[in-house]
């Protein structure tokens, strides 16, 4: 991945689409491939609500309360409650010193959560229902806000791999100003409709196997972190994470 000195008292931090190297890249592609697999699961068979897009969620719970629905006003908070546990979990668990150290066990936390999900999930039949669908809603929420807050805290300015409308607004305008493209938002926007897709075609015709997706994405990217394809030339699993 791309370094900047650590002798340099004041370094740039550049834009995340040169910042991030080829293995940083792949790494963010593929959790954002698994953002957008847990949101089509949630949205599908969890309530009808998403794990990692709090403002559309605010917007479900305006609307639910308007229409007195309390059911989906209950799961919008659920959802919104394990997103914000998990944002501020992974923001505690990648403080201090060895960031590159504290983000595998950040990772690793979202991937315990995923594979709990899944298990659950699996011995359900693919299909929750009451205590259990609602405590898989908090469960995926959490792994996705713990994912949210991993990339915050160690990746670099404006840098996402769950909440893209920042990156889609940036693209354009770019476009339209200076005719240039940012392939890593591209990207990852892309990533995002495929891991949707993805996680609502398991949803739909292998329902038992739908969390496999995102739980074998996050294991992937936190095996990866332990070679040397995503980190830079310091070790660092993203740019400017130590």
């Amino acid at each position: 991945m791309a370094d900047e000195s650590d002798t340099d008292p004041a370094p740039k931090r550049r834009r995340p689409d040169r910042a991030a190297g080829s293995g940083g890249v792949a790494a963010a592609v593929a959790l954002t491939v698994a953002t957008g697999a847990m949101d089509a699961i949630s949205f599908l068979a969890l309530g009808g609500v998403f794990t990692s897009v709090m403002t559309a969620n605010l917007s479900l719970l305006g609307m639910s309360t308007a229409s007195l629905d309390a059911t989906r006003a209950r799961d919008t908070v659920i959802a919104m409650a394990g997103y914000i546990a998990g944002a501020l979990l992974s923001g505690r668990i990648v403080r201090g010193p060895r960031p590159a150290w504290r983000a595998r066990c950040a990772l690793t936390v979202e991937l315990l959560a995923l594979g709990g999900l899944w298990a659950v999930w699996a011995a359900a039949g693919g299909h929750p229902s009451g205590g259990r669908q609602l405590g898989l809603l908090a469960v995926a929420a959490l792994a996705m806000g713990g994912q949210s807050g991993l990339v915050r805290a160690v990746g670099p300015p404006g840098f996402s791999t769950t909440y893209l409308t920042g990156a889609l607004t940036g693209l354009l305008v770019d476009v339209a100003r200076s005719g240039t493209v940012r392939r890593l938002s591209m990207a990852l926007l892309g990533a995002l409709v495929v891991g949707a897709a993805a996680g609502g075609l398991l949803v739909a015709h292998a329902a038992r196997a739908a969390p496999a997706l995102p739980t074998g994405l996050v294991a992937l990217v936190l095996l990866a972190s332990l070679t040397s394809l995503a980190r830079d030339a310091q070790g660092r699993l993203w740019p400017h994470a130590e």
